[in-house]
């Protein structure tokens, strides 16, 4: 794709891609191919055989020693003083690497490219063919080729990279791939205004913009460049030097929102199963359509059959999947949460390491109020008797509050927080994610609800997992908790009466306590509870209604005109309903009210009791103070009682008793 102008001149210090070696020349007119065998067009006859794969090349030995370190060894070497045959079984790049570099011993004219570059720059470091033995060797004549000419060029590095899947571990140890990689990272995160373009990955017949070949041309001069001109050349990447590339493009600083753009891309091509109905543009669903000109891609399967093909198939998308957990960038929506989940679904299904698929919950918990309920709805792969697996989303919930407990704890977090609330409201969407996420976890029990073999206790995990701030109405949980009565209907009392403990009447709707009113699965209490806890709001919002009028119009008619409103507007069956609700109710009243009466009694009593265990518990004083104190105040109430009818006399006595004792008090003093 990238074409840079300078590469025409380097391209013609190599003569356009042909060189040859003048010296030690041999006079041939070429190659000749015969069968699976090659021949030197010459009179001389050949003395050695070099057999590599099932192609046999019949050559002389002369040519080949004064160019190759490693036949020099062999021959040298060799016990055999008459070695007419040599056997490469190893040698990189096969018999098509060979050849070039036969053809350059002979010094003929060799056609570089960028196809063949890289399996010839590992034969010739297999042949040892460096400068040690001449100047201007096949080592240092495909080093040039590639530093100068591939690596200027993005197709040309796309082309390279892509061959050296086959040369491993020789272009690891050269260095190409990384030397590749960091090419391509260069020119995707460079500026691209100068260069001349042509896509290269995408199918021709798929319309994608062209630069024009003129070397004044630029992008910015014609037409904008898209953000994601390189997703298509680098997905055609195997994955170990796919990751290298984002590694590379990671290091270099560009946008995380790009990376995971061009990670799902990928993930797109390579995995189909994770390709969604309506996600994908036109210009992608179309690499479905063309297969057979790319056969690199892989079909999700189950692992463990008995087909070997397919189980080596797992194995590699089994790989592909790891690799692109490990390179998701760690920033929040750098992908989408549906595009995590999916990521997740083939983890499972897959057997991908544990340590892989607790990072990616996590991932998913960070942007869990972003997921649907299609892709929340994940099979159990681990042969439970549940359908789906419950315990999952009850891990994805978990790392959800942590991160908004992290969130509502950072103050940066907090402020940008508010900022989205601020524009969700003036949007229309005024619900937090704890909300969001509360009415995807309805939706979800409603729909595993269903199974028969999902336990209550899960469900009333799952239920209480959020805080009941997250839920401003239960119609969903109520929902949820009817269709799970309706799935098991040999549920007890008991346990159905446990079940709705988990939603709040107060929070449910009308719509919802109509339902409720006529609903038989649910127990009698609930359905009080709901008649009442209605009751309770129709008679506060007829209680506002007034307040908010004038008092002086009409007093009692809006209460009048309301309640006939609400009668004429109830169905027939819930007004009998409410009658027997409101029997019901009084009774209760007229218990409780009997309970407490008794209770204050029992209290009274158990009071009563308590004072006479504290006196009888209570120790009589011994000492003389407390005897004379004591007859003191008896002498006094019997004197007062014997003079009560004397009135003149009563002062006088009152005196003459109370004299003796402050003589008495003031000598002990």
């Amino acid at each position: 794709m990238w074409e840079s102008e300078t590469e025409s001149v380097r391209g013609k210090e190599f003569g356009n891609g042909f060189f040859s070696s003048t010296k030690h020349g041999f006079n041939t007119d070429g190659f000749q191919l015969k069968g699976q065998s090659w021949y030197v067009a010459t009179d001389i006859p050949n003395d050695l055989l070099i057999q590599v794969g099932d192609i046999n090349f019949h050559l002389h030995k002369y040519p080949l020693l004064s160019r190759s370190g490693k036949m020099n060894r062999l021959i040298y070497d060799s016990k055999d003083p008459d070695l007419k045959r040599i056997v490469f079984e190893d040698l990189p790049g096969g018999s098509e690497a060979f050849e070039l570099a036969a053809k350059f011993c002979y010094g003929l004219a060799v056609d570089l490219t960028a196809g063949n570059i890289s399996g010839l720059r590992c034969a010739a470091e297999y042949l040892e063919m460096t400068e040690d033995l001449e100047e201007g060797n096949l080592v240092f004549k495909t080093e040039a080729f590639l530093s100068y000419v591939v690596l200027s060029s993005w197709r040309d590095s796309i082309v390279v990279l892509k061959s050296c899947e086959k040369l491993s571990p020789w272009a690891e140890n050269l260095q190409i791939a990384r030397r590749c990689s960091e090419s391509i990272a260069w020119k995707a995160c460079a500026n691209p205004k100068g260069i001349k373009w042509a896509y290269t990955g995408k199918p021709s017949n798929v319309s994608s913009p062209k630069w024009n070949d003129l070397k004044d041309s630029s992008p910015s001069r014609n037409q904008h460049v898209p953000p994601d001109w390189w997703f298509e050349d680098v997905s055609i990447l195997r994955i170990d030097h796919f990751v290298r590339v984002i590694t590379a493009i990671k290091v270099k600083g560009m946008r995380f929102e790009l990376i995971g753009a061009a990670i799902m891309h990928y993930a797109a091509k390579w995995l189909p199963c994770l390709i969604q109905d309506g996600e994908l543009q036109a210009d992608e669903m179309s690499i479905s359509s063309h297969s057979n000109s790319w056969k690199g891609g892989f079909h999700m399967i189950i692992p463990g059959t008995k087909d070997d093909n397919l189980s080596i198939q797992a194995k590699d998308q089994r790989t592909i999947v790891e690799s692109l957990i490990s390179i998701v960038p760690p920033q929040k929506d750098s992908v989408s949460c549906g595009f995590l989940l999916r990521l997740l679904r083939a983890a499972n299904m897959l057997k991908v390491a544990p340590a892989l698929v607790t990072e990616l919950e996590k991932r998913v918990g960070m942007q869990l109020e972003q997921a649907t309920l299609a892709d929340l709805l994940i099979p159990n792969y681990n042969k439970s008797e549940t359908s789906y697996d419950v315990d999952l989303l009850q891990r994805l919930l978990e790392h959800f509050l942590v991160q908004e407990q992290t969130d509502s704890s950072s103050p940066s977090r907090r402020s940008f927080s508010d900022k989205q609330m601020y524009e969700g409201t003036h949007r229309g969407n005024n619900l937090n994610p704890k909300s969001r996420v509360a009415r995807l976890v309805d939706s979800y029990l409603t729909e595993v609800s269903r199974d028969r073999n999902l336990l209550m206790t899960k469900f009333q995990v799952l239920a209480e997992a959020l805080p009941e701030s997250a839920r401003t109405c239960d119609d969903g949980l109520y929902r949820a908790i009817d269709s799970y009565l309706k799935a098991h209907p040999t549920l007890s009392e008991h346990e159905r009466k446990r079940l709705c403990r988990v939603m709040d009447c107060q929070k449910l709707s009308v719509d919802a306590c109509i339902h409720a009113a006529q609903n038989e699965r649910l127990p009698l209490r609930v359905v009080v509870q709901v008649l009442f806890s209605e009751q309770v709001k129709i008679s506060n919002t007829l209680a506002n209604a007034i307040t908010l009028k004038d008092p002086a119009e009409t007093r009692y008619q809006p209460l009048i005109t309301n309640r006939k409103t609400l009668l004429e507007g109830t169905p027939q069956s819930f007004q009998e309903g409410w009658v027997t609700a409101k029997k019901d109710i009084n009774t209760l009243k007229f218990e409780l009210d009997g309970v407490k009466s008794k209770h204050v009694e029992l209290q009274k009593e158990m009071e009563n009791l308590q004072r006479q265990f504290e006196k009888m518990s209570k120790p009589k004083p011994t000492s003389a103070w407390s005897s004379g104190w004591k007859k003191l105040g008896k002498l006094t109430k019997m004197t007062t009682v014997e003079n009560h009818d004397i009135g003149p006399q009563i002062s006088t006595t009152i005196e003459h008793v109370r004299k003796p004792p402050r003589r008495w008090r003031n000598s002990i003093s």
